[in-house]
């Protein structure tokens, strides 16, 4: 399983090249989850850099199971044609092309953020206000967590 972890601050160079972060690539095992990346507009229109294996299984998945007909097509259409397989240069840096950077509204200052399967990149004004949005929501079940974790300590402790 692949766990990518952490934000990072980058800038996008003015040739549309942005540095993905050894950090998050040296988190990417190519045997275990391929050695080719997949970008991808994501759920609420966020960027996304897949490794291939983890890609793969998003595709299959596909459109929910009880998906109208047309929806399966509407899926499969735009998640490929959405989808371009891509490389890192020898720095680590990825051409990010003009097209999706408007449809992703990315400009200049962007965070590359490890999401479990995948990189998601985001404008720094963007993700500041998620973060703003989302941050007591998240301190609330990590909170919970937290406590569900403890407890299991506590019940292993006592038997």
């Amino acid at each position: 399983m692949i766990s990518l972890t952490g934000e990072y601050s980058h800038t996008v160079d003015h040739k549309g090249r942005v540095l993905i972060s050894n950090k998050l690539r040296n988190q990417i095992d190519a045997v275990e989850h391929g050695s080719d990346f997949y970008l991808v507009l994501g759920s609420n229109g966020i960027l996304s850099l897949y490794p291939e294996k983890p890609f793969e299984k998003l595709i299959r998945a596909g459109a929910p199971k009880d998906a109208a007909p047309d929806e399966v097509v509407a899926f499969e259409r735009l998640g490929f044609a959405l989808s371009s397989k891509v490389e890192l240069d020898n720095q680590g840096r990825l051409l990010l092309n003009e097209r999706l950077r408007k449809r992703a509204g990315l400009k200049e200052n962007i965070t590359l953020v490890g999401v479990r399967d995948h990189i998601e990149l985001w404008n720094d004004e963007s993700w500041e206000q998620y973060l703003a949005d989302h941050l007591a929501q998240y301190q609330k079940q990590m909170s919970q967590a937290r406590q569900a974790v403890l407890q299991e300590y506590n019940t292993q402790d006592s038997e």
